[in-house]
C-alpha cells in the first residue's frame, strides 16, 4: 500500500513539475568547482581549485575565466558575488591556505583581504545577507567552530566566539552552503562528522548560539549535513549523507517548518548523497544535487531524480561540479 502511494505521488509530481534537465556549459576549465553564485539570470560567478574563477554576463552564452592573482594555487570553494564586477572568493585549506580575496573590476584585479589566523583552522564557506553584512565559517579551533563576521563588505573581519563543537564535529566545505546569513544578525550553520548533523543558529550576529540535533546520519566522519537551503526564515531543508558512498540514501534529507527548532525526515527522499540544496523561487521548486545525481521537489516531501551527473554546488538554477562541469537548469514547467 505504501509503495502504491509513493507511485501515485511520483506520478502526480511528474505531471505537476514537467521536465527538467541540466544544459552543460563550455566552461573552458578542468578545475573542481565548488563555488557558484548567480547574481541574476544573466550574471553568474563560479570558483574552484587552482585559483580558478569564472563569470558569464549573458546567461552562459560565454564564460570568462582566470586565476586569482596571489591565489593561483588555492582552492576557492566559496564565492559571493554582488554584481557583474564585484565578488569575494574564499579558499579552503589548512591555516594560511584559507584566504579571502575580492575584485571590483570583473576579475581583472584581485585584492587580498584576510587570512585564517589559526594555524589549525580551515575555512568552510562564506555567506552575505547584503553588500555589507557577511560571515565566514571555519572548522573547530580550541573546541569551537570558527566564525568571522564583516559589516563593511569584507574589507575587515572580526572573530566571534563560535558555538561549542562536539567531539568529531566539523563543517563540510563541499558546496559553500553549510553557512547561511539570512540577515545581518541571523546566522545559521550546519555541521557534519560523528558529533555533527546539527543546525546551529545565532539571532544576534554571533554573540550567542543555540543548536538543534537533526535526524540526518552522522555515524561516520564522512557523513552529516552538507547543505541547508531556506525558502524562508522558517522553512528549510538540510541534505547530506555519506560522500564516500554517494549512492546510499540513508537519512540524507530533513525538513523544518519552524525555523530549525525541529527537523523531520520525509518518507521519500533522494536516492543518494546530496551536497547542495536550494529553493528556486523563479520555478517554485526545490533542487538538490550531489555526485550521484540531481532531484526536484515541489515541497521537499516527495523527490524525483532528473539527472545522474555529478555536481557539487547550486545557486539560482545553476550547478557546478568536478572537472569544470557547469550546468544550467532547463525546465518545462506547466503554467
Amino acid at each position: 500500500m505504501r509503495f502504491l502511494a509513493l507511485q501515485v505521488a511520483s506520478l502526480l509530481m511528474a505531471l505537476q513539475l514537467g521536465a527538467q534537465s541540466w544544459v552543460l556549459q563550455d566552461s573552458g576549465v578542468t578545475a573542481s568547482l565548488r563555488g557558484v553564485h548567480a547574481v541574476s539570470s544573466k550574471v553568474v560567478w563560479a570558483s574552484g581549485s587552482d585559483g580558478t574563477w569564472l563569470r558569464t554576463l549573458n546567461g552562459g552564452g560565454k564564460w570568462e575565466t582566470g586565476k586569482v592573482t596571489g591565489g593561483e594555487k588555492l582552492d576557492f570553494r566559496g564565492i559571493q558575488a554582488f554584481s557583474a564586477t564585484e565578488a569575494i572568493v574564499v579558499s579552503a585549506g589548512a591555516g594560511p591556505l584559507s584566504k579571502v580575496f575580492s575584485t571590483s573590476d570583473g576579475g581583472t584585479h584581485w585584492q587580498f583581504l584576510f587570512e585564517n589566523p589559526d594555524a589549525r583552522g580551515f575555512f568552510d564557506g562564506v555567506s552575505f545577507s547584503d553588500r555589507k553584512q557577511g560571515a565566514i565559517l571555519g572548522d573547530p579551533v580550541s573546541g569551537r567552530l570558527a566564525v568571522f563576521v564583516t559589516a563593511d563588505g569584507g574589507r575587515t573581519w572580526t572573530r566571534r566566539e563560535g558555538p561549542e563543537a562536539h567531539e568529531g564535529e566539523a563543517s563540510f566545505a563541499a558546496s559553500n552552503s553549510t553557512l547561511r546569513v539570512l540577515s545581518g544578525k541571523d546566522i545559521r550553520i550546519a555541521s557534519g562528522g560523528k558529533g555533527g548533523a546539527r543546525v546551529i543558529r545565532s539571532a544576534d550576529g554571533g554573540t550567542t548560539w543555540s543548536a538543534v540535533q537533526t535526524p540526518l546520519r552522522h555515524d561516520l566522519e564522512t557523513a552529516g549535513i552538507f547543505s541547508v537551503g531556506w525558502k524562508s526564515a522558517s522553512h528549510g531543508i538540510a541534505v547530506g549523507g555519506n560522500y564516500q558512498n554517494d549512492k546510499e540514501g540513508i537519512a540524507n534529507l530533513a525538513i523544518t517548518l519552524d525555523g530549525g527548532r525541529s527537523w523531520k525526515l520525509p518518507a521519500q527522499r533522494p536516492a543518494g548523497f546530496r551536497s547542495a540544496v536550494e529553493y528556486l523561487k523563479s520555478e517554485r521548486v526545490w533542487i538538490a544535487t550531489g555526485t550521484s545525481g540531481s532531484d526536484i521537489s515541489p515541497d521537499g516531501r516527495v523527490w524525483r531524480q532528473f539527472d545522474d551527473g555529478a555536481f557539487h554546488a547550486l545557486s539560482g538554477g545553476w550547478a557546478t561540479g568536478p572537472k569544470g562541469r557547469i550546468g544550467k537548469l532547463q525546465t518545462a514547467l506547466p503554467r
